[in-house]
Formats: structure tokens, C-alpha cells, sequence
């Protein structure tokens, strides 16, 4: 899930011979570990405790995202922002995708109008602007995880989605250290390459396949196909991800995760493809209204 999982460039292999993935990999595996653990726990035990970590999660990283672009002097509206990200998900598990939307819309005015009165008008549109990446980026990702847990098997949907997120690293972290040459993309992550691309396709493929049929109780090419479109976007995540952290001067989003940085390090490819595995599993599966 973080931009650094693929892999490293030959200086930084050669600057960190202890680590090719550049972090203390035992804490990050530890950690790595137990929050999902958690996730997986509170997902099969009440969803709506999952839906809590969910909450937790986006506001943690909603926090670190403004106060990344507040160190660059942009003024955003933080305190509507939070509330977004509580409300967002709680709006889309317990009250369906039309309460979402509308609340989205509504929180995206006060945000508008908060800046507005708290600052006045110098800056107005860069703040303004800024604040609502934000909102779109966090919050409203939030809120579609919310909405994959709501749906009849939504226990089993997460899980899919937790797993085709995170094994698109995992595949591409391997290919990459063993095969890895070509970079995909050198000015935004040097540590992307496309040999790693490949292992993260090859490896999103099977799992969907056996996780559509095995879990899901669904045609294996679904499958295939749901794994290869988020290994898609869970790399365009990881890049997104990159490109905000490089703009804003940042290594990591904070160093609240041992081995990890910041929450918003571990979300980078699980928040684009809340959207995406919503959309994927609603055309797929059905069940989602």
C-alpha cells in the first residue's frame, strides 16, 4: 500500500544495504501484520465495528494530509474536514449512497463557507481548493469503503478488496527486487518499475480468480478482471501518493506507524480503489444499491 513497496533505484540499494524497501522492514512487517489482524477481526465479528476503524483510519489520515499541506502555508478548512471524515462513512454504512452524495455536497459548502469566514478572501481559491482535494481524497473514499461493508456479504467484499490492494504490492515488491529494470515512472517514483507492474497483474489475476469463486461464489473472470483493474489503480495510488509527498518536501506523512510513516503511507493504494472495487463489485456481483 505504500509507494515505496516496488523495487528501490541502484543508489538507494546501494545507500541501504540493510533494507531494500528502505524502512525497518521487522516493525513494518509486525505492524503491517496486526492492523490488518484488527481489520479482518472486527470485520467477521460486527461490521459496524469495522466501519469504526474505517472512521478512525480516514481521520487519522485526513489529519496528516492537512497538516502536509499546511506546512507548504495552505490554509486549509481542518475542522470541517474532520467531521467529513466521520461523517462520510457513517452516512454511507447505515444510511446507502443517496445520504452519501447528499452529505458529501453539503459538507463540500461548509468547507467553502468555513474557509471563507475563518480567513477571508486573500488566497480563498488556492485554500479553498486545496481543502477540497482533500475532502474528495479521504472522506469521500471513506465513505465508499462504508458503503462495500453495507452490502449483503459485505464482510466478504472487504476482505477482497483488503486483499487485492495489498497483494498488488506484494507482487509488485517481489518482481521488482528480483526482475525490475524498466522504471515506469522515474520523475514521481523511481521505485516502480514495469517488471514489478507484471507481478503485481500476474499475482492480482490468481487471487481474484480464487477469491471471486472460492468466497464470492462468483465466475473466476470476474475475478481475474476485478484483480487487474485495481492493480491499476492501486499503482495509480502509490503514485498519487508519491506526488503529494514530493511536493509537500515529505518522506512519510508522520511516523505514527513503526516501519510504516503515516496512515495516509499505508492508505495510498487502498483509497483509490474504494471507488473502484465499489463500482467493480456492483457491476460484477450485483447487491449494491
Amino acid at each position: 500500500m505504500s509507494g515505496s513497496t516496488d523495487a528501490p533505484s541502484p543508489q538507494e540499494a546501494q545507500a541501504e544495504p540493510k533494507s531494500r524497501a528502505g524502512r525497518n522492514l521487522p516493525a513494518a512487517i509486525v505492524v503491517g501484520v496486526l492492523l490488518v489482524a484488527i481489520a479482518l477481526a472486527s470485520l467477521y465479528f460486527q461490521v459496524w465495528v469495522f466501519v469504526v476503524l474505517i472512521v478512525v483510519a480516514i481521520f487519522l489520515g485526513t489529519d496528516e494530509l492537512a497538516n502536509a499541506l499546511g506546512s507548504r502555508g495552505i490554509r486549509l478548512t481542518k475542522f470541517p474536514l474532520l467531521i467529513a471524515a466521520v461523517v462520510m462513512p457513517v452516512l454511507g454504512f447505515w444510511l446507502g449512497p443517496a445520504a452519501a452524495l447528499m452529505g458529501f455536497g453539503l459538507l463540500f459548502l461548509f468547507t467553502l463557507v468555513f474557509r471563507l469566514f475563518q480567513h477571508g478572501t486573500e488566497d480563498f481559491v488556492r485554500d479553498a481548493t486545496a481543502s477540497s482535494f482533500v475532502l474528495a481524497y479521504a472522506p469521500l473514499m471513506g465513505g465508499f469503503a462504508a458503503l462495500i461493508a453495507a452490502s449483503p456479504d459485505g464482510a466478504d467484499r472487504v476482505l477482497t478488496f483488503i486483499v487485492l490492494s495489498i497483494a498488488s504490492d506484494i507482487g509488485g515488491y517481489a518482481a521488482g527486487v528480483l526482475f525490475g529494470k524498466h522504471p515506469m515512472a522515474p520523475r514521481i517514483s523511481p521505485k516502480k518499475s514495469w517488471e514489478g507492474f507484471a507481478g503485481s497483474v500476474t499475482l492480482q489475476v490468481v487471487l481474484g480468480s480464487v477469491l471471486f469463486v472460492w468466497l464470492l461464489e462468483a465466475d473466476w473472470w470476474k475475478g481475474a478482471i476485478v484483480g487487474a483493474l485495481m492493480t491499476v489503480t492501486a499503482t495509480l495510488g502509490d503514485f498519487l501518493e508519491s506526488a503529494i509527498k514530493r511536493d509537500m518536501g515529505l518522506k512519510d506523512m508522520s511516523n505514527m506507524l513503526p516501519g510504516h510513516g503515516g496512515v495516509m503511507d499505508r492508505l495510498d493504494s487502498l483509497i483509490p480503489n474504494t471507488v473502484v472495487a465499489y463500482t467493480l463489485f456492483a457491476l460484477t456481483l450485483g447487491g449494491i444499491s
